[in-house]
């Protein structure tokens, strides 16, 4: 009986981590699915709504703002990795202030919540870049450096 539970418990050890294993390698397309449920909980009056600012606020073909892009984050106070962010939308505001419009969406605001699930946010923080048209054309979710971001929009014409 004694070597049953030691072999029970060495099992389950194992598939313990077999599990998390997993979760590591199939996180982007988890990801990708739970942000697809998250789009579909909105309404298609929220889209319309969400499309209408993108393309007030976001075109800048259309509009009088000089921007190439939009560096939206999503997150929400006491994230420790938002917190990380905040320094980085900083930093990138600051090297290219007439060239990126930096938006931080709160999701924890009520008032955010009809962007977040337009966006399918699904995790905290995301990144997402939108070219001058107001389209988006990057993501990424968890902590990505001012460099990162940069070099991201750089392969997009940033100078």
């Amino acid at each position: 009986m004694q070597k049953l539970k030691k072999y029970l418990s060495v099992a389950l050890a194992i598939l313990g981590f077999l599990f998390i294993l997993a979760l590591f390698i199939f996180k982007d397309s988890l990801n990708s699915k739970v942000s697809e449920m998250v789009k579909k909980q909105g309404t298609i009056e929220e889209s319309e709504s969400v499309a209408k600012i993108i393309d007030t606020e976001f075109n800048y073909e259309k509009n009088t703002k000089t921007y190439q892009f939009t560096f939206l984050e999503f997150g929400a106070t006491g994230c420790s990795a938002c917190r990380k962010m905040e320094k980085v939308m900083e930093e990138v505001k600051q090297k290219h202030p007439d060239k990126i419009n930096v938006v931080f969406y709160n999701i924890l605001l009520s008032e955010n919540q009809t962007m977040m699930r337009t966006f399918g946010i699904a995790e905290i923080p995301t990144q997402v870049l939108l070219n001058k048209a107001g389209n988006e054309f990057f993501r990424h979710s968890g902590y990505y450096s001012t460099e990162e971001i940069i070099n991201e929009l750089k392969k997009y014409g940033l100078q």
